[in-house]
């Protein structure tokens, strides 16, 4: 299937676009294509797009004083990634996105995703229903990180995303449940 039609199809899940309001949107995005462990964005860029994973696998962290690196999100095909906080806020980026995998994506500006918002209400009610399941999800998130066991939160996301877990190497997955390399493999053979 050709990134076009991926495209319709991704908005096809939630909202109804006629053909026209379709050709409309499709000039607005630009594809990128990127190398595993090539960067989209570096902490400190100036975040102007919005990214659909058209395909591979790209991870979205923050690297506190100490080196320490902390993964908040994974994206791979038809799911959506930025550093929403720079985006919105128009500051400096304080998550760095890179490849996992040889990725492409469509890049959407901002200034064009508000664009389209006004002029089409498909469009529009797409982008809002997108927000509400991150927040959703970056609430049930927290929640897991606060209140759940290591088995908990590695069961939650073997059930949720069991294609990721099958991609993502394990030293980053780790990180991402906020356990070390070891307690994951103690999770793998169930001695945890």
């Amino acid at each position: 299937m050709d990134i076009k039609t991926q495209l319709r199809q991704h908005f096809a899940q939630l909202v109804t676009l006629t053909d026209d309001e379709f050709e409309h949107i499709w000039p607005h995005f630009s594809l990128k294509k990127l190398k595993k462990r090539q960067f989209l964005v570096q902490e400190g860029d100036h975040v102007k797009y919005h990214y659909f994973v058209a395909k591979g696998l790209l991870k979205a962290s923050y690297t506190d004083e100490s080196g320490k690196e902390h993964i908040l999100q994974f994206a791979m095909e038809d799911w959506w990634i930025s550093d929403y906080l720079a985006l919105y806020n128009n500051t400096p980026a304080t998550l760095s996105i890179d490849c996992i995998e040889d990725s492409e994506v469509l890049t959407l500006s901002d200034d064009d995703r508000q664009k389209l918002t006004r002029e089409i209400h498909a469009f529009s009610n797409f982008f809002l229903q997108k927000k509400n399941a991150g927040y959703v999800g970056l609430q049930q998130r927290v929640l897991l990180l606060l209140f759940k066991n290591p088995r908990e939160r590695y069961e939650r996301l073997q059930e949720l995303q069991p294609r990721l877990l099958q991609r993502v190497p394990k030293t980053l997955l780790a990180s991402y449940l906020g356990v070390s390399r070891e307690s994951l493999s103690r999770l793998y053979q169930g001695e945890l």
